[in-house]
């Protein structure tokens, strides 16, 4: 199969439109005439899921995290970026990315399903026209009223977590929850907002955290690879339905630190 008919899959499932204007989506390098018939799924394209892409004979690492980004001017072995782009090329490995296009078309909806969510919203409108509103994150109502350490302990549940981070009073029933993988402390004016009682996300900061409880709002942050990593399940269920003539494998990647 193609490159370029495997991409207007990809493009056909989140579309490159929904993505955010500072976003990098798409094609980082490759042939778009070149075979494929083996992907490696990753959240990132680190060395170590680089190397493994080359190694296993993968024809396509398909990332949700761009690997050009922000832009760069230069393709050489005297930076991160460069290094892997070069090791890809030369290993004749293409890699494309599905960030913010697929966060909006396929990310959101992932989590909340993975968390009950009933009667949902988007959380952060991005997109709109006279049909319907899409964006990025959702917010409804919790299958039932439970306490901010039961609701942690369903976050861990459903999306396979050792531990989470909760800011606010364990003890607080909850009703009313948004979610919004990946970085999130943006997004807490539009939990708000829309009337959350928790916003489940990831990379909340000391300061972020404090004042989101200040106003009512509880945060339990589940870490941006901790959230994301649904990116690469999904996708595996993806080519399993649209493509199964491909071999499609999941790269060994971990959360990017321990804790001690």
């Amino acid at each position: 199969m193609l490159l370029k008919d495997v991409i207007a899959e990809l493009e056909q499932l989140s579309p490159p439109a929904f993505a955010e204007e500072w976003d990098n989506s798409g094609l980082m390098c490759g042939n778009s005439q070149a075979e494929v018939s083996s992907v490696l799924l990753s959240v990132d394209a680190t060395d170590e899921v680089v190397e493994e892409a080359v190694l296993s004979g993968a024809e396509l690492l398909l990332t949700h995290h761009p690997l050009i980004f922000p832009q760069i001017r230069h393709i050489t072995d005297q930076d991160i970026v460069g290094r892997r782009l070069l090791k890809l090329i030369s290993g004749g490995v293409a890699c494309y990315a599905m960030h913010t296009n697929f966060d909006v078309i396929g990310m959101a909806d992932e989590a909340a399903d993975r968390l009950g969510l009933l009667e949902r919203e988007v959380l952060q409108v991005t997109c709109e026209d006279a049909i319907a509103k899409e964006g990025i994150g959702r917010v409804g109502r919790l299958k039932a009223p439970m306490r901010l350490k039961d609701c942690a302990g369903l976050v861990k549940e459903s999306f396979i977590l050792e531990n989470v981070r909760v800011f606010g009073d364990p003890e607080k029933k909850i009703t009313r929850a948004a979610i919004s993988p990946g970085s999130g402390k943006d997004m807490i004016s539009d939990a708000i907002k829309a009337g959350a009682e928790v916003l489940i996300t990831g990379d909340i900061g000391h300061h972020d955290g404090i004042d989101a409880v200040a106003t009512g709002l509880s945060i339990i942050d589940a870490g941006h690879y901790g959230l994301e990593k649904i990116f690469v399940e999904y996708m595996k269920d993806f080519f399993r339905r649209k493509l199964p003539q491909l071999n499609v494998s999941a790269a060994s990647q971990k959360e990017p630190f321990v804790t001690m």
